[in-house]
């Protein structure tokens, strides 16, 4: 049956009154949600910062860096740094988040670091309780245990993440949702997570937790041999970098993991129960600040323009519009029902509200 576009206005309708899932109008069947800690609009819209990379204080191999991701003009820059998310994303999806393009989206929360940020993508509610970075227990409903407990999700959720923090924030306990962060043994019967399991207790563990390359090489083999419906994969460099106010690793981290996402997009093409079904969503948990150069390593209350984020969109119910223009501002916690949404459900936080964005879906 053929649905049009009136029809399917009133099917939303009846979701919405009703037990809040629609069985059409959708294309999406499975979901790929990827964050990059701290990642600034500033280098995802316009590549390297002229300011920065000059800084010997933050850049030590300027000269390296210009060669790589050095141009003249902004758009050439920023596919030098990101050359998937604007040779594919921008071409065959929707980007949010480019303030110098009538493009804004913010943190609803106030504080502007890590677990409020995630507790706000996942649970649509900025919850002003949710204020440390603390192993606490969130006690907020997120978007994945509620999608988990509809007809075919059960047992087909899985996050994989650098940061320990993640089955805190997503309340693995609670809700059952397999989340596997930092070296958390991957007790597989597989040969690949096996060798990465090996490899994970063998390096060096320079920042302290798993590299991004071994929780994404984690992430991508779990899907290829249990297929969930939904994964999440939460990268950790870019914003330890940052911190660490090395500009150019930070760089170096930000485009290697854009490559990443870009091999992780061409498994799913490769594979029938992903191609043409699944959305990919990108974004992050919060801004650095930029208005005081110094402060491009550092976010927080203090720091103005660190709520600043931005997001990005493919798959095959969102069009191909690239940088979207927002007449009025986005928030991060928009992310949670816009994920229930391409399903075809509707998330409603535990507090507050939170509209879904709609060219998404």
């Amino acid at each position: 049956m053929t649905f049009t576009p009136s029809m399917k206005k009133l099917l939303v309708v009846y979701c919405l009154l009703s037990s809040g899932f629609c069985i059409a109008q959708h294309k999406t069947e499975n979901l790929i949600v990827v964050t990059l800690d701290g990642m600034r609009w500033q280098e995802v819209f316009g590549g390297i910062d002229s300011q920065i990379v000059v800084n010997k204080k933050f850049t030590r191999d300027s000269a390296n860096i210009e060669i790589d991701f050095g141009a003249a003009e902004r758009n050439e820059r920023r596919q030098k740094l990101f050359p998937f998310l604007w040779k594919i994303v921008a071409s065959q999806g929707q980007i949010f988040g480019d303030r110098l393009n009538g493009s804004e989206v913010n943190n609803a929360n106030p504080y502007k670091f890590s677990y409020p940020g995630y507790n706000e993508i996942f649970t649509g509610y900025p919850d002003t309780g949710v204020n440390s970075n603390d192993k606490v227990k969130n006690p907020n409903t997120n978007v994945l245990e509620f999608i988990a407990k509809q007809n075919g999700y059960q047992g087909r959720i899985a996050a994989f993440t650098s940061w320990d923090a993640f089955p805190y924030i997503l309340n693995k306990w609670r809700n059952g949702i397999y989340v596997n962060s930092d070296v958390d043994s991957l007790k597989f019967d597989n040969a690949s997570l096996k060798l990465i399991d090996e490899m994970q207790f063998l390096e060096a563990k320079p920042l302290g937790m798993r590299l991004d390359l071994l929780t994404y090489f984690a992430g991508r083999e779990y899907l290829k041999v249990y297929k969930p419906k939904i994964l999440y994969i939460a990268f950790d460099e870019t914003d330890d970098f940052a911190h660490a106010g090395l500009y150019d690793q930070y760089l170096k981290s930000a485009h290697a993991e854009d490559a990443m996402i870009n091999d992780l997009w061409n498994s799913i093409q490769a594979m029938p129960e992903y191609r043409d079904k699944t959305t990919l969503i990108i974004t992050c948990d919060h801004g650095r600040g930029d208005k005081i150069k110094e402060q491009w390593k550092d976010h927080g209350q203090r720091i103005e323009d660190a709520g600043q984020i931005w997001i990005a969109a493919i798959g095959p119910d969102t069009r191909a519009e690239g940088i979207v223009k927002t007449p009025t501002p986005l928030y991060q916690k928009q992310i949670a029902p816009t994920l229930a949404a391409l399903l075809g459900f509707h998330f409603v936080p535990d507090k507050g509200t939170a509209e879904p964005i709609k060219s998404i879906y």
